[in-house]
């Protein structure tokens, strides 16, 4: 074997051991660019640790919005604001930024069936997951069916401990179906432990 393959497979070892996937599918492309280029030492070991960052970070996100159990993906570059009555570009991207999140406020979409108010709270959840955000989208009626279930199995207090960590919990389709007293009142309560301490869409 010679020197160079064995100094490859001594750092692909080091990578896996160390976790650092973005190094281990950068530092050869790098190492050669630092070649060609004559790059000092330190701005290589800069590029392979932003490539790790780089991966770390939409690792995260890839994460984030698998909890986040989007029925589908939406973002605001595909939202017709034109067509949307009520709501502007500039306001929505404001919301984007997530100052609300931190906040944290509140926010209520509300209008009549096919003017994108699931769209665009998915699209502000998205935003919210790249901001490495715990989101959780789900319809009212599941929600409520959960806290139910969760009740009558004696783990209503864990699931709404999981609930409570969410930094986003977005409530789809509220208003739309007709809940029991019992139902209601466990939603009421989780909306109320949330009130100004974790954001509600």
């Amino acid at each position: 074997m010679s020197a160079p393959t064995l100094i490859r497979d001594l750092v692909v070892a080091h990578t896996r051991a160390l976790k650092l996937p973005g190094v281990a599918r950068t530092f050869e492309s790098l190492a050669r660019q630092a070649r060609d280029a004559h790059w000092p030492h330190e701005d290589y070991l800069h590029e392979v640790l932003s490539a790790e960052e780089a991966s770390r970070h939409e690792s995260v996100i890839r994460q984030r919005l698998r909890e986040a159990r989007f029925p589908e993906v939406k973002t605001l570059d595909t939202f017709d604001f034109a067509a949307a009555d009520g709501v502007t570009a500039t306001q929505i991207h404001t919301l984007a930024r997530g100052e609300w999140v931190t906040a944290p406020e509140n926010l209520i979409l509300a209008g009549p069936i096919g003017t994108g108010k699931t769209h665009l709270a998915i699209a502000l959840g998205v935003e919210a997951t790249k901001q490495k955000r715990r989101v959780l989208f789900t319809r009212a009626a599941d929600l409520v069916r959960q806290l139910l279930e969760a009740r009558d199995t004696r783990e209503l207090t864990r699931l709404q401990q999981r609930l409570l960590r969410v930094d986003v919990l977005i409530v789809d389709e509220l208003g739309f179906v007709p809940f029991d007293r019992v139902g209601g009142e466990l939603l009421f309560n989780l909306l109320t432990d949330r009130y100004e301490r974790r954001a509600i869409v």
